[in-house]
């Protein structure tokens, strides 16, 4: 909710679409830089300890930019997003670490996986609709706290659950521990490059269709668009995560990364609101898979003990990504192809560096590795 309201807020107060864009990707980036640090301090003290002062923080700093924005000008409405951006709770990555103890058997954390990243479609389909509905019928500052209240709210509900508070991350055999603890292996590198276009894309798609609501009058669009994407995504994870398949990890990969680039490629023929909007279900679709099999594969190349990290370092590659393409799509809003074209960019750029990781990417036989967390036994946190 909070990008798309960055930018309502802004377009309203009588800034440009460029400086919203602009703002929105600062947020982005803010939250994606500080992700690494975020899993760090989990790996080391728990997930509540981060998850609860983070989100305190974020929702606070949301609440307050309708109120100082316009007394302070660009530089405190800059600021503010900036902080808020640097606070947001990782929640993500928390999630993603707490299925290998939620559910210790392989093949369900494989649907569950998918189940998860697909459904999270639906906070993309409710969150931009009701940003769009909020700012339309009561303006955009109230579309702020909403995303402000809620964020505080669903944050709490994660943090106090009890695989959340229990969650221990595993540390790494003694004998293993130097040798083990870095995050710098080349597949793991070229993973997270690829996924910057993953991100680069979605960014690019979320302000061309701001765009598109203003070059057509409907304003709608702007949340209409991104929820036809996210349905996709939702649609993809049931489909995805309701079979095994036989094909490893990497070559699924590879593959949802050339049909990825196969969806974008229809908006460049500056299709129709109606049709565009069917058409960015179908990369919706296959970027359930992509990010699924992308923590499949981060899953078993980080070292025991970091990943939290590791799945931030991810959430970060998507959202450098995003927030670029958010930027340099507000630059080019007034231009109606390139704008089009942004989001075939980046899924070029993502499949390109996925061909180029492939030989470094474990096999799916190797995806599936024990003693990676610990999970509560018999009231007490042991290492299966």
């Amino acid at each position: 909710m909070a990008p798309v309201a960055i930018v309502l807020w802004v377009t309203a107060t009588g800034g440009s679409i460029a400086f919203g864009g602009l703002l929105s990707a600062l947020y982005g980036l803010a939250s994606s830089v500080a992700q690494p640090v975020k899993g760090r301090l989990m790996d080391r003290h728990g997930q509540s300890a981060v998850h609860l002062p983070a989100a305190l923080l974020n929702s606070a700093l949301l609440a307050a930019l309708p109120l100082a924005g316009p007394h302070g000008g660009p530089a405190l409405a800059t600021a503010i997003v900036v902080a808020a951006g640097l606070t947001t709770p990782p929640l993500e990555a928390g999630l993603r670490a707490l299925w290998p103890s939620v559910l210790p058997n392989p093949r369900l954390r494989h649907a569950a996986l998918a189940l998860d990243t697909g459904t999270q479609g639906v906070l993309y389909i409710v969150g931009p609709l009701l940003v769009a509905a909020l700012a339309s019928a009561y303006g955009p500052s109230l579309a702020l706290d909403v995303t402000a209240v809620l964020g505080l709210v669903g944050t709490a509900v994660v943090a106090f659950a009890p695989p959340s508070r229990r969650w221990c991350p595993a540390r790494p055999a003694s004998e293993d521990a130097g040798r083990v603890r870095r995050l710098t292996s080349p597949g793991l590198v070229l993973l997270f490059i690829s996924l910057t276009g993953v991100g680069f894309a979605i960014g690019g798609m979320n302000v061309w269709a701001i765009a598109m609501a203003e070059q057509h009058g409907q304003d709608m669009l702007s949340g209409i668009i991104p929820a036809a994407f996210s349905t996709g995504s939702l649609l993809g994870g049931l489909v995805y995560g309701h079979r095994s398949w036989a094909s490893s990890t990497t070559g699924r990969l590879v593959t949802a990364g050339a049909v990825f680039l196969a969806g974008w490629l229809p908006l460049l023929a500056l299709l129709g609101p109606s049709a565009a909007t069917l058409a960015v279900a179908v990369p919706g679709a296959l970027l359930t898979v992509l990010v699924a099999c992308a923590y499949q594969s981060t899953d078993a190349l980080a070292p025991a003990g970091r990943t939290s990290e590791a799945y931030a370092w991810l959430i970060l590659s998507i959202g450098v990504g995003q927030s670029t393409g958010t930027a340099l799509a507000g630059r080019l809003a007034d231009h109606a192809l390139a704008g089009a074209a942004l989001p075939a960019a980046g899924a070029a750029f993502a499949l390109i560096v996925l061909l180029a990781a492939r030989p470094h990417l474990a096999p799916a036989g190797h995806i599936a590795r024990r003693g990676r967390h610990r999970r509560p036994l018999s009231g007490r946190h042991k290492a299966p």
